[in-house]
């Protein structure tokens, strides 16, 4: 039997420090070369300060261009037996030239989460209103699902939606949320006593977390300051652009550190993760490592 190939069509370029959905797709990346495949990872995306390299792995690196047929040679040239497309806009853009090149391929959408309920809820919190879940996006969102072959959905609550509100048959759906290696779960080594502080954590360019750094500023933090005058609140999250350094704070107690290499290790020394997130979908990565 010849060997599975594998191309897998990133958004971005996996960062497994800076999101909860970089290290997802590490982890899938990761549980293909388990199968015995050969993997291949491509990205039209500029190259990220915190990228992984993936050669660590055996996974070959190939940067790749929109609207172009370059492309088209790449792929025939690879003929992968499967094909993943990470998020939705990426199928958008390539799908197509998959099914016309590659048409026994498997095509695969990861959908990371649902971007068209994680916008819907963000336009409701915007305009107070109610969450449409027929928006524009939802229908593009769900004509890529139904494009391919299979879809990973994250979240138990966006599976449902999907069989239940939009009607995407069962056979086109797989649960596939974090994979935790439970083994991984150690004790802190400094106990609650020791601890200090409040963490908040966070890549800024995803649009949740930098309101929720607003939320935190304006609204929160000053009433817990109140009860607790000495207390300070260390946010973290790659990517922080001027708007969000310049609310740091230090005689508030307001600390905006940028990128944490180690998140579990951060989150280890502090007291309190704080998570307000008033809109998004999918699951937090960052309550998992909390």
């Amino acid at each position: 039997m010849n060997k599975q190939s594998v191309l897998v069509l990133g958004y971005v370029w996996p960062e497994p420090n800076s999101s909860a959905a970089g290290s997802h797709l590490l982890s899938q990346l990761k549980l293909f070369l388990k199968q015995g495949w050969q993997v291949t990872f491509a990205s039209p995306a500029q190259l990220g300060e915190h990228k992984i390299d993936l050669n660590q792995f055996g996974i070959e690196q190939v940067p790749i261009k929109i609207n172009c047929s370059s492309f088209d040679e790449f792929l025939l040239e690879l003929s992968p037996t499967i094909v993943l497309f990470d998020r939705f806009m990426l199928e958008e853009q390539f799908g197509w030239r998959v099914a016309k090149h590659c048409p026994t391929a498997l095509r695969i959408l990861d959908t990371e989460d649902l971007h068209s309920l994680r916008n819907a809820r963000h336009q409701a919190l915007k305009q107070q209103t109610k969450v449409d879940l027929n928006s524009e996006m939802a229908k593009r969102e769900i004509a890529a699902i139904y494009r391919c072959d299979l879809s990973l959905i994250i979240s138990d609550y966006e599976l449902e939606l999907l069989k239940n509100y939009y009607g995407v048959p069962q056979h086109l759906l797989i649960h596939s949320p974090f994979m935790l290696e439970a083994t991984n779960v150690t004790a802190p080594d400094d106990t609650f006593n020791v601890r200090q502080h409040f963490i908040s954590i966070g890549n800024f360019r995803h649009q949740p977390n930098w309101d929720a750094v607003l939320w935190l500023k304006q609204k929160i933090w000053p009433l817990i300051r109140k009860q607790l005058p000495q207390a300070e609140l260390h946010i973290y999250g790659a990517y922080p652009p001027p708007k969000a350094t310049q609310l740091h704070n230090p005689k508030q107690g307001f600390l905006v550190n940028g990128w944490a290499s180690d998140a579990k290790k951060v989150m280890q020394h502090a007291r309190v993760c704080l998570a307000p997130l008033r809109f998004g979908a999918g699951i937090k990565g960052k309550l998992a490592e909390a």
